[in-house]
């Protein structure tokens, strides 16, 4: 009994010292938001970390037509489909987490300064104005890549 408790405490001594190791593109791949209304696919252009909506989960109005981006600042854009639009741009990878980017949220129509940490195999994200102390945190799960 003294062993494994020893063991355990020197495990969990480990793993504050030393912190989980994040690779720069474990970001790359598809991505369940929060709500569970839509993946995004995450990928690498260049050096720089963009995502766009590869799925929601009521891609069309009852008419049949597809959901567009209605709430979107940008006039000749609220006509876009939703699915397709990248919600993520220009994020850059800095010792263990993505910052320097932005986080579009087609449900009000803005952007938003964004920093993502990815913590227990999920991504954490913060989307923020000014300071990242004013605004909102979410957490997505990795899902099967959508072709």
């Amino acid at each position: 009994m003294r062993k494994y408790l020893i063991l355990s405490s020197l495990f969990l001594l480990f793993k504050q010292v030393f912190p989980q190791v994040v690779h720069a593109d474990a970001i790359v791949g598809t991505w369940l938001t929060a709500n569970g209304r839509a993946k995004i696919q995450i990928y690498k252009k260049a050096d720089l970390y963009n995502g766009r909506i590869v799925w929601v989960m009521y891609p069309n109005y009852p008419d049949g037509k597809p959901k567009v981006d209605k709430n979107n600042s940008d006039v000749t854009k609220k006509n876009v489909p939703i699915v397709g639009i990248n919600l993520l741009k220009d994020l850059k990878f800095k010792n263990d987490h993505w910052e320097d980017g932005t986080i579009y949220d087609p449900e009000n129509g803005k952007t938003y300064k964004c920093i993502i940490k990815f913590r227990d195999g999920k991504l954490n994200l913060r989307g923020y104005i000014g300071t990242s102390l004013l605004g909102r945190t979410q957490n997505w799960t990795k899902v099967a890549d959508i072709k």
